[in-house]
């Protein structure tokens, strides 16, 4: 942090102007108000949907509420350095914190309800139009706070987003995993790679992992995928090849599926593979579609769902298991000048694990 005059300023990783990319400006350390602190950030992990932010045009971004200039970011970990007013409940300054990623009001029906990660005013949040963590500084509001009590900010920032919206797929499709089923994780990637721990830890599912790359499945078996299937591309009939691998190596058809890629193959595959009474979940956002007919087209008594992100409950969920040493993140780290280089390497598919930041 550097002072011109009064001012203190700090460099951040900006969207500065609709669909113009992304670059490192100085701009005023933020001061927290009522109900909020000013967190001092020590890791901000990166997510892919961060590179499409640039890409949005002004209509649609002042349509869900987003305003530019804003700072990157969405997974969170540091510490409490100051307290605004009216925040006698929050943690004393120096407390370990992750931040929860999605935005959400707390007063609506949803909110109130624990269903926060529906909550129609948060749109806008954190890194996605509002300031986020690709910074020195970020202020947040105290509901939005959760005590690390140890834990490695580096490793819990990726649970915040990656980890909790994994926890959330998981989660919804637990009714369904008795002992001897099967349960498939197609792209074994960031999220992906915390599923698969999720579901080792939450249920007693047989997992098993598919992926285009051999060398995620390999980190897949590592993080306790119980078998692999490589797959699924866009070649003809390849959909239809890794369905009928999955259905002959769970005995009949998945209990559940849960697809982080979202393309038309991953979609294709996932649903022919789940059983009748299963669950089919689409988190990714690969932009793909079904097109099927509407007797035999799905499973029959499947549930098929989708949504974005995750509840505070399931991002508290998540840092209790890490803390408790049942799920693990798997990071590569960048320092803040390099974050162009980190974002390079997430976009080409070159890192081993989640991309975390260190301001």
């Amino acid at each position: 942090m550097t002072s011109t005059g009064a001012t203190r300023l700090m460099p951040a990783y900006r969207i500065n102007a609709w669909l113009e990319q992304p670059r490192m400006v100085d701009v005023p350390v933020p001061e927290p108000g009522p109900g909020e602190v000013l967190v001092a950030v020590a890791a901000n992990g990166l997510c892919h949907s961060d590179l499409t932010m640039s890409q949005i045009p002004g209509e649609i971004g002042a349509a869900i509420g987003w305003r530019v200039p804003f700072t990157l970011g969405h997974e969170i970990a540091g510490t409490v350095a100051e307290l605004g007013p009216e925040t006698a409940d929050a943690p004393p300054v120096g407390t370990g914190v992750a931040l929860v990623s999605p935005a959400s009001c707390g007063r609506c029906s949803y909110c109130l309800a624990g269903r926060d990660s529906a909550c129609p005013n948060g749109l806008a949040g954190r890194g996605y139009g509002r300031d986020g963590g690709l910074a020195r500084y970020v202020v947040a509001p105290v509901r939005a706070l959760i005590r690390l009590d140890g834990l490695d900010p580096v490793a819990a920032a990726p649970l915040t987003d990656a980890g909790a919206t994994s926890y959330h797929a998981v989660r919804r499709v637990l009714p369904v995993l008795e002992p001897g089923s099967t349960a498939v994780v197609l792209g074994a990637g960031g999220l992906g790679g915390f599923a698969i721990q999720h579901l080792k830890a939450c249920s007693p599912a047989r997992v098993v992992a598919v992926d285009t790359s051999k060398a995620r499945l390999v980190v897949a078996r590592e993080l306790g995928a119980d078998d692999t299937v490589v797959g699924v591309g866009g070649e003809p009939g390849e959909a239809g090849k890794v369905a009928g691998l999955l259905r002959e190596a769970s005995g009949g058809g998945a209990a559940a599926v849960l697809d982080f890629v979202g393309t038309d193959a991953t979609i294709a595959a996932g649903i022919g593979a789940v059983r009748p009474t299963g669950a089919f979940g689409l988190v990714g956002s690969g932009g793909g579609t079904l097109r099927a007919p509407w007797y035999g087209g799905l499973p029959r008594e499947a549930e098929v769902f989708t949504f974005q992100g995750s509840t505070i409950a399931d991002a508290r969920a998540v840092v209790a298991l890490a803390a408790a040493g049942r799920i693990r993140s798997l990071v590569e780290v960048f320092t803040l000048d390099t974050v162009a280089d980190a974002y390079r390497a997430l976009d080409e598919g070159a890192l081993r694990g989640r991309a975390v930041v260190t301001p």
